[in-house]
């Protein structure tokens, strides 16, 4: 299965259900027809960032735990975008980036979580990832900072 479409699918169940535990997880997915190891469920955990809540052992988004660091979440962005985008290009208050096929929506969720200022919403396909920047201003600021995220991821 594509690892984007099985995210995808692991962020709508903890959205939806309290789930505490991998083998849960695990469950819940094969009850939609997704079959995964543990060891891709864990990979899965990671690359999306998910934690788990202090205070029920719950499965959350970075952010709906107490609010992860600026630092984990640009670090996580870096890694996406480090590995994911292939072009970006600028047009006004836009920004549009290529990725290959099925990794658009995992790098549009690194951007939403950034929680970045320049940076109003996003819109993830299958291989393309449209940014809504408040300002052209913004825009190429957003621009700057994913190249220095890259740069710095491939060093």
């Amino acid at each position: 299965m594509n690892p984007a479409r099985r995210q995808a699918a692991i962020l709508d169940l903890i959205d939806r259900e309290r789930i505490d535990s991998q083998r849960v997880l695990r469950q819940r997915l094969r009850a939609r027809g997704i079959v995964a190891t543990q060891t891709t469920i864990s990979r899965d955990l990671k690359a999306l960032g998910l934690v788990k809540r202090a205070a029920d052992g719950t499965y959350a988004r970075p952010g709906q735990e107490g609010g992860a660091p600026i630092e984990a979440r640009l670090a996580q962005l870096a890694r996406v975008v480090g590995r994911s985008v292939a072009r970006a290009t600028r047009v006004q208050q836009l920004v549009v980036l290529r990725t290959p096929p099925g990794e658009a929506q995992q790098v549009a969720v690194a951007i939403d979580r950034a929680a970045l200022d320049e940076v109003v919403g996003t819109v993830g396909g299958d291989d393309t990832v449209l940014i809504i920047a408040g300002s052209s201003n913004q825009a190429k600021a957003f621009l700057g900072r994913l190249e220095t995220l890259i740069a710095g991821v491939k060093k």
